[in-house]
């Protein structure tokens, strides 16, 4: 308004009517004199009002920068949370001093105004409480304290925080309930609060605006109650990891309408009932991890097939049904995880398709069948158990020319034949369990080859002959059971070798002569040899 008067009076200085004027003033003196009056007048009350408008616009700008804090109380607000540690045992925040610049503090980043837009400090053992000043750094975007020993609760104050889109501070003691208020910050694009004790239930109103979100992880506290269905709101969620909790009730419906979700991680719940269905819509998968809960039902393994699937695990559960024919199998997979649920029927021979798995456990089954031939094509893998089901045959010599083979897990199964010599070839093997099998015939002198070796266990099978002088080169050996055979001659006293022996037992054999005079044999006492 002052503006507008300025400008009118200033119209009027340069404009003056002269039709009011000559109605003033008959002559021409007169008119010269009132002009002149009249503009020094306009003159002044112009001055005036452009002076007043000149102090309002700074008073307006004044009140602007009252809201916005400076880099100076930046600073102070950083002191404060240092003055919130308890225990700094690296003296990570040892250069966050009054007189230093808190751009060039430790852990803390500025963006090109000067203002703080990121903390970091993860894995410094900082213990104390996390302060609520932090709430004054309007241009804060990632917070990162993973690592640490921060005790009490994420303040309410950071229900202000609108610039966050990072906040990791898994790893800590936080405790209590995850706050609900963070399911307002709409700038959230990662949250990680695993590893700490949060109990209570996931908020529902936390997915209310979680638009942006890409990934959550709660994992590793005590959490209980059921995933909110309002999880579905994140339509960028690309992962959530809600393992090792307390989680109950069933996949909430829609989860999978998720269209760019890629990772999932429920292991270690007690959540229940039929997955086949909500898992099948996942279609851009890679990891899945549903391991060590009580879900029931046919397993989801037309997934296997999806392009970029690396991680499957569906353990511990009450699955039931066969194993479908892998007609086709991502390229990326790497890891098979299938153990201890109620599958029945045989191992499909196309398994073996997947050229990059590195593991495989089908162990605790009903699976009956042979083992596929075939699984020697697999020549990354790794580990494979298939203990405790009901497979016939013999083990398939194959085996030798998987070169990276560190684990092979044959336990329990109804394999007869003998060991295969072949076996010798996997030079990186660490564990050979092949108990409680019908096996027969000799020891393969030749296993003194598996030089990294650490588990020997042939115990509970129909092996005869002796016991090989060469298993005394096995120097990594830890365990070595060859008990409940048909072994017969003298106990070698090459195994005095095995310095790392922890677990040593022939018993039930048909040996003979003394057990050897070396206090490393002795020691497992007569049970290991009775």
């Amino acid at each position: 308004m002052i503006v507008f008067l300025c400008f009118s009076m200033r119209v009027l200085q340069e404009y003056p009517d002269p039709d009011s004027i000559g109605s003033t003033v008959n002559n021409a003196k007169g008119l010269d004199l009132f002009i002149n009056i009249y503009s020094v007048s306009m003159r002044r009350l112009y001055r005036l009002c452009l002076s007043h408008a000149l102090f309002l616009l700074i008073s307006l700008f004044l009140g602007f920068a009252a809201t916005t804090v400076s880099p100076a109380t930046e600073k102070e607000i950083l002191l404060q949370f240092k003055g919130n540690i308890s225990n700094d045992p690296y003296n990570s925040l040892a250069d966050w001093a009054p007189s230093s610049n808190p751009c060039n503090y430790n852990g803390v980043f500025c963006n090109p105004l000067g203002f703080v837009e990121r903390i970091v400090l993860w894995n410094t053992s900082l213990s104390g409480v996390l302060s609520p000043a932090l709430t004054g750094l309007r241009s804060l975007r990632i917070l990162t304290l993973f690592g640490n020993q921060f005790t009490g609760n994420i303040p309410q104050e950071y229900a202000e925080l609108s610039t966050l889109w990072k906040i990791n501070l898994s790893s800590n003691a936080l405790s209590g309930s995850i706050p609900e208020f963070i399911g307002d910050l709409q700038s959230i694009r990662f949250l990680d609060l695993s590893r700490n004790g949060y109990t209570g239930e996931i908020p529902f109103a936390l997915f209310k605006f979680c638009y942006k979100t890409k990934f959550v992880s709660f994992s590793h506290n005590s959490l209980s109650g059921s995933i909110p269905a309002s999880i579905a709101n994140c339509t960028n969620l690309e992962g959530f990891d809600f393992s090792f909790n307390n989680l109950s009730g069933q996949l909430p419906s829609g989860i999978c309408d998720v269209p760019v979700l890629e990772y999932m991680s429920l292991r270690r719940n007690v959540l229940t009932g039929s997955v086949l269905e909500e898992i099948s819509n996942c279609q851009r998968l890679s990891f899945l991890d549903l391991g060590s809960n009580m879900f029931t039902g046919f397993a989801p393994f037309g997934i296997l097939g999806l392009q970029n699937l690396s991680y499957f695990n569906l353990s511990h559960n009450g699955f039931q049904g066969g194993i479908p024919e892998v007609s086709t199998c991502s390229e990326s997979l790497k890891f098979f995880d299938a153990s201890s649920n109620e599958l029945d029927g045989e191992i499909p021979l196309g398994i073996t398709n997947c050229k990059s798995l590195e593991f495989i456990d089908l162990g605790f089954n009903r699976l009956n069948g042979s083992i596929p031939v075939g699984i020697a094509n697999l020549e990354r893998l790794l580990v494979f158990k298939l203990g405790n089901n009901s497979i016939k045959g013999t083990i398939p010599r194959e085996f030798g020319s998987i070169e990276w083979l560190l684990l092979l897990d044959l336990h329990n199964l109804n394999l007869a034949g003998e060991i295969p010599k072949d076996i010798s070839n996997c030079r990186f093997l660490r564990e050979l369990d092949v108990s409680g099998n019908a096996l027969d015939g000799e020891i393969p002198n030749t296993l003194d080859n598996l030089t990294s070796l650490e588990v020997l266990d042939l115990h509970r099978n129909q092996l005869d002959g002796g016991i090989p002088e060469t298993l005394g080169s096995l120097s990594n050996l830890k365990l070595l059971d060859l008990s409940q055979n048909n072994l017969s001659g003298t106990i070698p006293s090459s195994l005095g070798k095995l310095s790392n022996l922890t677990f040593f037992n022939v018993s039930s054999n048909n040996l003979s002569g003394p057990i050897p005079s070396i206090p490393k044999i002795q020691a497992f006492g007569a049970a290991a040899f009775s």
